[in-house]
């Protein structure tokens, strides 16, 4: 049994088609927008209440060249681990120009596996929300 362990899997549909990318040393990358969603009924209410969760996956490598011709909309499984960056970002303008550090968050992809549809989203997600390429992260 690992003391440490940064693993993650997800499953979820993609918001747009895999983007390619090459490092100044010419290794291939590529970086992915997955949704997962889930869900919850408001006691109070009854109703129904679904979240979108989205990630930005990166991947190298082997699973970089499977993942280049995924497309928008295809099922996803993916195995990795979670990263995340720390950067400078600046708010305001002239005077009132301040910068401050934020931090990202990424799952850098060991495996992507492109996996069949699932029987309950080949017809009509009566709870879906319509999900635009806007909202793809």
């Amino acid at each position: 049994m690992a003391l440490y362990e940064n693993k993650i899997t997800l499953k979820g549909f993609l918001g747009k088609d895999a983007e390619n990318f090459a490092t100044k040393q010419q290794k291939t990358f590529t970086v992915l927008s997955l949704a997962t969603k889930s869900g919850y009924k408001d006691k109070q209410t009854e109703q129904w209440v679904n979240h979108t969760e989205w990630h930005r996956i990166v991947t190298f490598g082997k699973s970089a060249d499977h993942a280049k011709n995924l497309k928008k909309g295809d099922y996803v499984e993916i195995e990795g681990e979670l990263r995340s960056t720390e950067f400078d970002a600046e708010v305001g303008e002239g005077k009132k120009k301040t910068t401050f550090k934020r931090r990202g968050w990424e799952i850098r992809a060991s495996l992507v596996k492109k996996l069949a549809q699932p029987e309950s989203s080949r017809g009509e997600n009566l709870d879906a929300e319509p999900v635009t390429e806007d909202d793809a992260a």
